[in-house]
């Protein structure tokens, strides 16, 4: 008998019709029994597992589908990043500097100030802030904020003296400091750069951390996501361990309310990575170890990007790489052979041409000696993150290597506003290719790199299937749209296939985890426009309700 029956759903399985590939087959209800899907039918079929126990929820005839699988998130930074002073959408420098000063009223004399979120590209004068800019304003306190997509950072003058950032301070391998015309710095440390003053950052206490942490998870569980992909070594200084280990006594607590993959940083050495690994169980389905994630270089938005060509909008500038490509080809040769999935982060066309060189160096080893993949198969599953900027002959070698291509849509609503004046048109037209990838086969992953965009799926469910902003004034290369079911695809099947876990979720399917969502409105019936709105009812992670909406009632 089952534990719990949904009933009168609009139930999206995911799992194609045979014969049709194109049609995705519905249901009436869903049969729930400990934390898998018994049989999901028609309800009267459905109702027949009913038994004296079973608890028997009507849907009201609501759109059920899949729990979305964010492929790419920053956990703990996000919770912080709502502890600390937020910047997210200030309109104006003015507008930042008020909210520093508020925070300099409400924070005891001399403690650090840090926050993030802003975004220079959204104010009328579109300069990056400077050190003299929060110097005015701050009162003697050091202050760093960090900018919307985390690859630059504003620091004022007492914490470049902290860091030990002077005039004589060279550059880092993989970063800059910025520099006026006298050769002093500006404050802006980018890349690598921001390193210099993390390590001088007083670390947040385990007790915020996990305040921040449970703020994230419940900003997931509101939004629909049952599955996260999570990388949080950028959080202050936070390593990715302590924020695991926190999730484990989450997991302990029964607190942890969402299935969490966390992934490990690709520099630290193999033996601890191994040790790391070995550490929790990997048929733990709520929470283990994954990927490791490096970065390759930039973003757009920092003009940190590494470009085969120069930057439209700055002619001098061809973004900032971070490895040497012989050392990264060794680095990723020795932890595919140690048996370890990868991911680089590349958003520009060098960076994603640097990540394709050192997987298929890392792949022939494999084959070469042997070796499998971390499901015992011959799929690597290598993962290029972002992608921003490919050009055709890049996406076939994607399919060639099998590489899956792990995009985040809703990050085009924030860039199109100016990503053509930093590529050209030419170079434009083939950027946030998500359908070129699809049309080659290759497995798209989608996520949103919260919290550089909000967690809410449907932005980036919007951006796939129109390519416009959200005001719907402007349209970003139109051909590179997909379908909605295509979208809905990337963000459950493909995000779980990209971390091995197809067989566990991702569809509404007989034995596949009770991983799944209601909506207030049906997703492939709706304008488009529509999506945008979208609210959720219900979530439901291993057959527990970990959300439910006050209108969902």
């Amino acid at each position: 008998m089952a534990d719990v029956i949904y009933i009168h759903a609009n139930v999206y399985t995911g799992v194609r019709a045979k014969g049709q590939p194109k049609s995705i087959l519905r249901a009436e209800a869903i049969a729930v029994r400990g934390d898998r899907i018994q049989a999901v039918g028609k309800n009267a079929e459905i109702e027949k597992l009913k038994g004296p126990q079973t608890q028997v929820i009507d849907l009201g005839g609501h759109f059920v589908m899949a729990g979305f699988n964010d492929a790419h998130l920053h956990l703990a930074d996000a919770g912080l990043q709502k502890l600390n002073l937020n910047l997210t959408g200030v309109k104006t420098l003015d507008e930042l500097r008020k909210k520093l000063r508020d925070r300099v009223q409400e924070t005891a004399l001399g403690e650090w100030i840090v926050g993030g979120g802003w975004d220079e590209t959204l104010w009328p004068v579109k300069v990056t802030p400077n050190r003299r800019n929060l110097d005015e304003v701050s009162n003697g306190h050091p202050v760093f904020l960090v900018r919307i997509d985390e690859h630059s950072a504003v620091a004022n003058s007492r914490v470049l003296e902290l860091a030990n950032v002077t005039p004589a301070s060279s550059d880092p391998e993989g970063g800059r400091i910025d520099r006026n015309e006298k050769g002093e710095p500006t404050g802006i440390l980018r890349e690598t750069a921001i390193e210099m003053v993390r390590a001088v950052i007083p670390k947040p206490s385990r007790e915020k951390r996990q305040q921040a942490i449970e703020l994230a998870l419940a900003d997931l569980a509101q939004h629909g996501v049952t599955s996260a992909q999570d990388c949080s070594t950028i959080a202050e200084g936070c390593s990715t361990w302590e924020d695991f280990q926190i999730y484990e006594d989450l997991e302990k607590e029964g607190k942890l309310t969402a299935r969490i993959t966390e992934w490990l940083p690709f520099d630290q050495p193999v033996q601890d990575l191994r040790a790391k690994r070995e550490s929790h169980s990997r048929s733990d389905l709520m929470l283990h170890t994954g990927m490791l994630k490096a970065f390759l270089d930039g973003s757009l938005g920092s003009r940190s990007a590494a470009l085969l060509e120069t930057y439209a909008d700055n002619p001098k500038n061809l973004g900032l790489l971070r490895y040497d490509p012989v050392k990264l080809n060794r680095m990723a040769r020795e932890r595919v052979l140690a048996g370890f999935q990868i991911g680089f982060h590349a958003i520009g066309d060098k960076g994603v041409q640097m990540a394709l060189d050192a997987f298929t160096e890392a792949e022939k080893a494999a084959h070469e000696q042997n070796v499998k993949a971390p499901n015992g198969s011959d799929d690597f599953r290598l993962r290029i993150e972002h992608a921003q900027v490919t050009t055709p002959e890049q996406i076939a070698c994607f399919k060639e290597l099998r590489v899956i291509a792990s995009m985040q849509p809703s990050h085009l609503l924030t860039d199109m506003r100016w990503a053509q004046d930093r590529l050209g048109p030419k170079r434009a037209s083939t950027s946030y290719a998500w359908a070129a990838f699809e049309d080659e086969g290759v497995t798209l992953a989608f996520g949103t790199d919260y919290p550089v965009e909000p967690v809410a799926p449907f932005r980036g469910l919007y951006s796939a299937v129109t390519r416009k902003s959200e005001d719907g004034k402007q349209e970003y290369f139109p051909e590179q749209k997909l379908t909605m079911d295509q979208a809905i695809a990337a963000y459950t099947t493909g995000s779980a296939f990209a971390e091995y876990e197809e067989k566990e979720k991702g569809k509404l399917a007989p034995g596949m985890l009770a991983d799944f969502v209601v909506l207030d409105r049906d997703l492939t019936a709706v304008a488009p426009e529509r999506v945008l709105a979208t609210e959720v009812l219900r979530t439901v992670v291993g057959g527990r309700t970990v959300y439910e909406s006050l209108t969902g009632k």
